[in-house]
């Protein structure tokens, strides 16, 4: 196995890791219905980062945190990027805890065309006529779904795009995904922290052990799948690593049909339908070009091994 092969494998299960986990979320906070979601994104920021604090202390990789820190590019690069994951935190647990867990999952399924379109916009990355039309046909049913049933098309549209633009910084920021996303969390912390200290004095903190255990378990399940995407991120092609996004909305879709009831509407079909036929036309372009791409390889290393001695520089 090459260095580059077992990279991208690595990579590979980091991204299932990370989209397997974050597939079955919406159980998770619907045990936390009781509390408001600033009040869980709070609680998420604090306990990530004293569950951060302790993993780059067991790792010794507080150096590097503070080298990052150091660095005023990467610094708001991170600002950024901290921006958009605590606003994406926000939305989605407003949606889990308002019955909109299918509106979730649909803007997970148009994370991956966001991812492609960023890829090809700033990474120089190539798309085919298939893949372009499975873009166009992905938006039109997204326009589907706005005529028909749009009043929640806007929880929908956040989550992708604040989503996919975090992995498209975190992709490109020069720093290893534990120092990344232990910054994230020190720069949203006295937000966090502001915001339970006040809760704190209105009375607002759980008051039953079982909630309090969930509220302080959410730094891990926060932290872990975070570190599993930055580590893919990294480590795929982005546009590879978009493609891996539909494990979670599928498992968010059924979630929201078979276990919450939510009502799926024709707009809904109409638009999911056309996305999952996208996916599907970029499942089969992506096979088709990396077959392509390996035939390509061994094609130059035979023309290599056949390079008689004529064929070799002076």
């Amino acid at each position: 196995m090459t260095r580059d092969h077992a990279h991208a494998r690595a990579g590979l299960l980091l991204g299932l890791g990370a989209y397997l986990i974050w597939g079955v979320l919406p159980l998770y906070f619907k045990l936390l219905a009781s509390l408001q979601p600033v009040e869980i994104v709070a609680h998420r920021v604090i306990w990530s980062l004293i569950f951060l604090a302790a993993l780059a202390g067991l790792l010794r990789r507080w150096d590097g945190i503070r080298a990052a820190l150091s660095q005023p590019r990467t610094l708001v690069m991170l600002l950024l990027s901290a921006t958009l994951i605590g606003g994406n935190w926000l939305v989605y647990i407003w949606a889990v805890l308002n019955g909109h867990v299918l509106e979730g999952s649909l803007g997970y399924y148009l994370n991956p065309l966001v991812n492609v379109l960023l890829g090809t916009l700033f990474l120089k990355e190539r798309l085919t006529r298939m893949q372009v039309a499975a873009v166009a046909l992905a938006s039109a049913g997204v326009a589907v779904l706005a005529v028909g049933a749009g009043s929640g098309l806007w929880i929908s549209l956040t989550l992708a795009g604040t989503f996919a633009f975090y992995g498209f910084i975190r992709k490109v920021a020069p720093v290893e995904s534990l120092e990344g996303l232990s910054i994230e969390t020190i720069l949203l912390a006295p937000l966090a922290l502001g915001w339970i200290l006040w809760l704190g004095d209105s009375g607002g903190f759980p008051a039953d052990l079982s909630t309090n255990v969930l509220v302080v378990l959410s730094g891990a399940v926060t932290a872990v799948p975070l570190l599993l995407f930055a580590g893919a991120a990294r480590r795929l092609p982005y546009s590879t690593l978009g493609f891996l996004q539909y494990l979670s909305p599928s498992l968010q879709f059924l979630l929201a049909v078979v276990v919450f009831g939510e009502a799926l509407t024709t707009a809904h079909m109409l638009c999911f339908g056309a996305i999952w036929t996208a996916l599907a036309i970029f499942a089969v372009e992506g096979v088709r070009a990396g077959r392509a791409a390996a035939q390509a390889r061994l094609e130059q290393t035979r023309d290599v091994a056949a390079c008689t001695e004529p064929c070799s520089a002076p």
